[in-house]
């Protein structure tokens, strides 16, 4: 497999020796997977986006202190083609992309555009490592059944990841319906830390660490974040995360457990505005100087 060029891979890198496939750590995974969207739609964009706008996130990481990309090589593989294929057979089609990837010893970083797309991911992880955690950054807790008929929508992801046994730690939360309480409240797997609770629980951070296993799959919807910062999303909900604490969060999950991977989910670009989009690229690649450095957090 060869890493796309400068101006279609992330970072836009222009010496080959930091996008080259088989020299890279890290591998950019676009997933464009778009079928359920539920209120406004054009998460299908969002992956593409996200790499447009890294063109101008800078190499040199202040808060890190380094150039992360000098000693960890990142490549990107063209987006997954999904033709006529939906919810099963595209989680499959995901699985079997991302699978492929681990096989070759990459970190893989995905960028999607509905969350159903990381149940692809996830499935794949559980492959190659146990005792997962699965940490979800946001405002929906996703839980429901079915959503429209549909138990592979956007809105149902996180309970067919948990009817397949994992640990999640859920955060921010702060949208749901009756059913998805009901649930959280039943199981001993879900972990729930609501944003209007993070707002007056000074401990909460350490709280949620003691909920993590060894090894940790980070979802980030982008409408976690709140929308003053990160705008451009399809289900946008206030009281959401701001940069600082969802950092300062990450830092510690980072520096404590084994990342396994990460994906980046549901941005929908708004014609004319680049803020979301350049936002959760610099996230990405911040997300990636973390894994890569332990010793600098």
């Amino acid at each position: 497999m060869k890493g796309l060029s400068t101006d279609q891979n992330f970072l836009g890198i222009e010496d080959e020796n930091q996008y080259s496939y088989d020299k890279a750590k890290f591998v950019i995974q676009q997933v464009p997977y778009e079928h359920t969207s539920s209120y406004l739609e054009g998460s299908a964009k969002g992956p593409a986006a996200m790499v447009e706008a890294s063109h101008f996130v800078e190499f040199y990481d202040e808060e890190l202190d380094i150039e992360t990309l000098n000693t960890n090589p990142i490549a990107t593989v063209p987006a997954i083609e999904f033709g006529d294929k939906v919810d099963a057979d595209a989680i499959a089609l995901i699985e079997e992309h991302t699978t492929a990837l681990l096989n070759d010893q990459k970190f893989v970083v995905s960028l999607g555009a509905e969350h159903t797309v990381t149940l692809g991911f996830v499935k794949a992880h559980a492959k190659k490592y146990d005792n997962i955690t699965v940490l979800q950054f946001d405002a929906h807790s996703d839980l429901r059944s079915s959503y429209h008929d549909n138990i592979y929508s956007h809105a149902s992801v996180m309970a067919r990841i948990h009817e397949l046994g994992f640990n999640l730690t859920q955060i921010g939360i702060r949208a749901q319906c009756k059913e998805e309480s009901d649930l959280i409240k039943a199981s001993s797997n879900i972990h729930t830390f609501y944003a209007h609770k993070i707002r007056t629980n000074p401990n909460w951070m350490k709280e949620a660490l003691e909920t993590l296993t060894e090894n940790v799959y980070i979802t980030i919807d982008a409408d976690g974040f709140d929308p003053s910062i990160v705008p451009s999303v399809g289900t946008a909900e206030p009281n959401g995360l701001f940069w600082n604490e969802t950092l300062e969060f990450l830092r510690m999950v980072c520096k404590t457990k084994n990342v396994i991977g990460f994906d980046i989910v549901e941005i929908a670009p708004t014609e004319g505005q680049i803020l979301s989009e350049y936002t959760m690229a610099k996230l990405a690649y911040r997300l990636i100087g973390y894994v890569s450095f332990k010793d600098r957090l």
